[in-house]
C-alpha cells in the first residue's frame, strides 16, 4: 500500500511537470537530451539519499528564455548557470552566500520573480487572447476551489485543469495547435557549441542567483513535508550538474522544485520514481507529440497563479517580515530590480544598498 502511495505522489508530480516542460519546448530547449537531466537526478537522489527531486521549474524556464534572444544564449545560460551551481556546492558556498544576503534580500528576489512570471503570462495572453484568457480564467477558478479542498495538491489541479480546458478551447475555435512543435528522435544528435557574450554571463548569473534561492526554499518545504533530511549542497551540485549537462546537449534546465514527493511513504524512492518516469516520457520523444493538441499559451494561467497567488505574495510577506535591520527598505528595492532587471542585479542592489546603510548607520 505504501508504495503505491509513492508511485501515485509520482505521478502527481509528473503531470505537473509535463506542462512545464511544453514551456521549455515553447523557448526551444529540446525534451530527448533532458532526460539525461532527470537521470542524473534520479541516480543523484538515489545514491544520495536526498529526498528532493529535480524537474521543470518555471521560473527557471521563464527566466532563461527571456532573457536569452536566441536559442544558443539560452543554452549557454543554463550550462554556465549549471556549473556555477555546482561549484558553490562542492564547495560548500552556497550557505555563506544566502547568510550574507540575508533572508530579506534572498525572499524578495524569489518575489521579483513573481512580478517576471506575471508578466510572461499576460505577454502569453497577446500572442492568443482565446487560450491565454481561458486559461487564466480556469486557473483562477481551479485554484480558488482546490486550494480549499485539497491545499497541498492545489497547483498540480491548477496547472492540468487550466491546459485541458483552455487546449479544448482552442481546438473547438478551429485553431490550429502544435504547428511550432517538432518531433524528435531518441538520440543525442550533437553537442551544442556554447557562447559567451555579456547577455549569456549576465543571464547565468541570474539564473545561479535564482537557483539559489530556490534550492533552499523549494528544496527546505520539500524536505519539511516529511521526515527526510536536506542537503543544500548536495541539491546544488546535482541540480547544476543536471543543467550543465542538459543544455550541453540542447536540453532544458531541471531545478529544484516543491514536490508531493516529499510527503510520499518513501520520499526519496517516490522522487527517484518520478524522474525515472519523467526520463523514459522525454527520451521516447512523447513531450512534443502531447504539444500537437496543446497551445503554447495554455501555460499562461498556470504561470499568473505561480506568481500573483504563491510567489509574490508567499515570499513578499517572508522578505518583508524578517525583521533584519533596514529589512523593509532592502526587500523592496531587490524586488523591484529584481521585476524590471533581473535576479542578480536585484540581488546584488540588495546587497549593496544594505551594506551602504549599515556602514552609514541609518535604519530606514
Amino acid at each position: 500500500m505504501e508504495f503505491i502511495q509513492d508511485i501515485l505522489a509520482a505521478i502527481g508530480v509528473v503531470l505537473n511537470g509535463i506542462p512545464q516542460g511544453l514551456l521549455a519546448l515553447t523557448y526551444g530547449f529540446a525534451s530527448v537530451p533532458t532526460a539525461i537531466g532527470f537521470a542524473i537526478g534520479a541516480v543523484a537522489c538515489g545514491a544520495l539519499n536526498s529526498v528532493a527531486p529535480i524537474s521543470f521549474q518555471a521560473e527557471t524556464i521563464v527566466m532563461a528564455g527571456s532573457m536569452g534572444k536566441n536559442r544558443s544564449e539560452r543554452l549557454s545560460m543554463v550550462m554556465f548557470g549549471g556549473l556555477i551551481m555546482v561549484v558553490l556546492g562542492l564547495t560548500g558556498s552556497l550557505s555563506a552566500i544566502t547568510a550574507f544576503a540575508g533572508d530579506a534580500i534572498v525572499h524578495a528576489m524569489m518575489a521579483g520573480v513573481g512580478f517576471v512570471l506575471v508578466k510572461t503570462a499576460f505577454g502569453m495572453i497577446n500572442e492568443n487572447p482565446l487560450a491565454g484568457w481561458v486559461s487564466m480564467a480556469s486557473a483562477v477558478v481551479i485554484y480558488l476551489i482546490s486550494n480549499l479542498v485539497d491545499p497541498a495538491n492545489a497547483l498540480v489541479y491548477t496547472i492540468v485543469g487550466s491546459l485541458i480546458i483552455s487546449s479544448l478551447a482552442a481546438k473547438l475555435a478551429g485553431q490550429e495547435l502544435g504547428k511550432d512543435t517538432k518531433p524528435e528522435k531518441m538520440c543525442l544528435i550533437r553537442m551544442e557549441k556554447p557562447v559567451v557574450n555579456p547577455a549569456v554571463i549576465r543571464g547565468a548569473l541570474s539564473l545561479a542567483c535564482l537557483t539559489i534561492g530556490a534550492n533552499i526554499a523549494f528544496g527546505n518545504i520539500t524536505s519539511g513535508m516529511g521526515s527526510g533530511n536536506l542537503n543544500v549542497d548536495h541539491l546544488t551540485v546535482y541540480s547544476g550538474l543536471a543543467d550543465a549537462v542538459s543544455s550541453l546537449f540542447g536540453g532544458g534546465p531541471v531545478e529544484a522544485i516543491i514536490s508531493a514527493t516529499g510527503a510520499a511513504p518513501h520520499p526519496v524512492l517516490s522522487g527517484v520514481i518520478m524522474m525515472s518516469i519523467m526520463a523514459i516520457i522525454l527520451f521516447f520523444g512523447f513531450l512534443p507529440k502531447i504539444g500537437k493538441f496543446v497551445p503554447g499559451q495554455s501555460i499562461a494561467g498556470f504561470l499568473f497563479i505561480l506568481g500573483a497567488f504563491v510567489t509574490i505574495p508567499g515570499d513578499g510577506a517572508t522578505a518583508f517580515t524578517t525583521g533584519e535591520p533596514n529589512g523593509t527598505i532592502v526587500a523592496a528595492v531587490t524586488m523591484a530590480v529584481t521585476a524590471v532587471l533581473d535576479p542578480f542585479f536585484g540581488m546584488l542592489a540588495g546587497i549593496l544598498l544594505k551594506l551602504v546603510l549599515a556602514a552609514m548607520g541609518l535604519a530606514l
